[in-house]
């Protein structure tokens, strides 16, 4: 079982960034593509980015291509978002998520709150 802890977010101005991270504990997370998700109130749970267990692949959501980063450190067992020309539509909760599947996420955090004030 794989425990994920989220923090890093707030309330910041658009185009302002932000750096979220996740970190892991009680499994193997070297072994787990991770991703990012946000939920915004009233709206579903929509996908951000994806890492593979390596870093060596990463996918994103056209909304946050060449705006938002996902990276991670094995070594710490992170993994991290980096926000930048943030939007007000980019507030949400964000949670990181570990992939036990293709495409199926089992292990969830909390989640942060990220706020963009317009």
């Amino acid at each position: 079982q794989v425990q994920l802890v989220e923090s890093g977010g707030g309330l910041v101005q658009a185009g302002g960034s932000l750096r979220l991270s996740c970190v892991a504990s009680g499994g193997t997370f070297r072994k787990l593509a991770m991703g990012w998700f946000r939920q915004a109130p009233g709206k579903e749970r929509d996908f951000v980015a994806r890492i593979s267990s390596a870093g060596l692949f990463t996918r994103y959501a056209d909304s946050v291509k060449g705006r938002f980063t996902i990276s991670r450190d094995n070594a710490k067992n992170t993994v991290y978002l980096q926000m930048n020309s943030l939007k007000p539509e980019d507030t949400a909760v964000y949670y990181c998520a570990g992939e036990t599947a293709p495409n199926r996420y089992d292990y969830w955090g909390q989640g942060t709150q990220v706020t963009v004030s317009s």
